[in-house]
């Protein structure tokens, strides 16, 4: 199985910017970004590449598609 990973905080971090900020300017709830940096669940397509051009960062450095281990 495959897991979508993202670097959404480290890039918010980095940039000095709050997830209230990065919510305004891709037009989502403060609570959207928190669960998206917290892996809770996948970004549309659509969010994905407008958070991706809010944070200045190419998609694919952004986020990861991961195998998971087997137990």
């Amino acid at each position: 199985m495959r897991k979508l990973h993202n670097k959404i905080r480290m890039h918010r971090a980095d940039q000095r910017m709050s997830q209230q900020e990065l919510a305004d300017k891709v037009g989502v709830r403060r609570e959207t970004i928190g669960s998206l940096e917290n892996e809770k669940y996948n970004p549309s397509l659509q969010l994905a590449l407008l958070i991706a051009e809010a944070l200045h960062i190419p998609i694919q450095e952004l986020f990861q598609l991961t195998k998971e281990k087997s137990s």
